[in-house]
């Protein structure tokens, strides 16, 4: 079965442009927060170990990025996160930004698990493959040889 991961955001003065809308690279920021946010309170996998102690990291090797309406100074948005694919190395996620009922902007990310020490791929670690697999999409879209 799969689970969303959920924040809401206040829109603050750092995130705005002189018109007082969210600068689209903002959005970006609060995605890798949450990306964050998820592995420590929803995966409960230490973030900070991760990329420092296990020297792992997690880079985006594809976005996809669509802004439906703009977000203003002041507001809240619901940032969620859904797990679209689980393969072998990667993942793909999607994260919505909404408010008050209507999409303010949608993500797709490819994120691929990458050891520092050889700049290169790795398999998803076992400990976190464990911990994804509570956020596994319920369809059969996950692939059966994990790429």
């Amino acid at each position: 079965m799969s689970t969303s991961f959920e924040r809401p955001v206040r829109i603050r003065f750092s995130h705005c442009d002189p018109a007082g809308i969210v600068y689209f690279p903002q959005y970006l920021v609060m995605t890798n927060v949450l990306v964050e946010d998820w592995f420590y309170e929803g995966l409960r996998i230490d973030y900070a170990q991760m990329i420092g102690a296990r020297r792992t990291g997690l880079p985006i090797v594809k976005l996809d990025c669509e802004f439906a309406r703009p977000s203003r100074l002041g507001e809240t948005i619901l940032l969620t996160l859904d797990v679209e694919r689980i393969g072998r190395s990667s993942i793909d996620i999607e994260i919505h930004g909404h408010c008050d009922g209507e999409t303010r902007f949608r993500a797709k990310q490819v994120l691929v698990f990458m050891s520092f020490d050889s700049g290169k791929s790795i398999d998803i670690p076992s400990d976190i493959a464990s911990a994804l697999a509570a956020y596994a999409p319920s369809s059969p879209s996950i692939e059966a040889h994990r790429s």
